[in-house]
């Protein structure tokens, strides 16, 4: 499925708005990643794709049909999203918690069918979250929390993933393991992919196409090697910076250039 933002503005009071006129697209089997400043609305962006808030102006529509049209059960069918701080339930099992993700094919209190239960094994297959199945979720490390999450919103069986800083709290090798799933869902699954990301390194290193938010607009879109500049974060971060590239895998290190008063010390 397709997520399309047109001429989209973004915020929580109409004379207020926080990020205007946003045309951006996310394409089948893509990783789209929003990046910028903290505070510049990416994550208001994306929760308004997500259709959990309303616009300003502006659309969102999936597969041509307007957000604002569809049921939340049906749009559920369509797009999953993962918020930064989801809610932990009280002595919710994570196989409890993966079946949830049923709720907008089967209903909330009818018999999971067959293919729901297909469903459910392979979101927990995908994320690697079989082997928790019986834990509580609430006794779970962080980065085994973000793969059961990860499978709850997968069994949704949606055409678009949206993610909210989901590498957020989870050391290195979790993060990257949660980008690598991302990553193969677009590839192997043809999942239209969302995410919001503080790192440039991971962003360049995984995004068919970054957007810059900056200054109450999308600034820069495109691949990584176009939009990720010394220029481009100069402008979005404040900041005079060198970016090395690594050929190989895309990823980019970030380095602060010393400002004038430290180079004369």
């Amino acid at each position: 499925m397709t997520l399309v933002a047109s001429g989209l503005t973004v915020g929580y009071q109409a004379g207020h708005p926080v990020v205007g006129d946003v045309e951006l697209t996310l394409e089948p089997g893509a990783v789209t990643v929003l990046v910028g400043a903290n505070g510049c609305g990416k994550s208001t962006l994306l929760r308004t794709m997500a259709a959990l808030q309303a616009p300003l102006a502006g659309q969102v529509s999936v597969d041509g049909d307007p957000v604002d049209g569809l049921s939340r059960r049906e749009l559920s069918r369509r797009l999953a999203f993962l918020p930064q701080q989801p809610l932990v339930p009280a002595g919710v099992t994570v196989g409890e918690l993966v079946r949830h993700g049923r709720y907008a094919h089967s209903g909330a209190f009818a018999r999971h069918s067959a293919e729901d239960r297909e469903a459910v094994d392979w979101a927990m297959d995908v994320a690697d979250a079989a082997g928790l199945a019986s834990r509580r979720l609430d006794e779970l490390s962080g980065g085994e929390r973000q793969r059961a999450w990860l499978a709850t919103v997968l069994a949704q069986r949606a055409g678009v993933l949206l993610l909210d800083e989901p590498t957020t709290y989870l050391d290195l090798k979790h993060q990257y393991e949660v980008l690598d799933l991302v990553r193969r869902l677009a590839d192997e699954h043809g999942i239209a992919c969302g995410l919001v990301l503080h790192d440039l390194g991971q962003a360049a290193g995984y995004a068919d196409q970054v957007a810059v938010v900056a200054g109450g607009r999308v600034i820069a879109k495109g691949p990584s090697a176009e939009v990720i500049t010394d220029e481009t974060v100069a402008r979005a971060f404040d900041l005079s910076v060198t970016i090395l590239r690594d050929p190989g895998t895309g990823h980019v290190a970030v380095f602060p250039r010393p400002t004038t008063e430290q180079q004369l010390t």
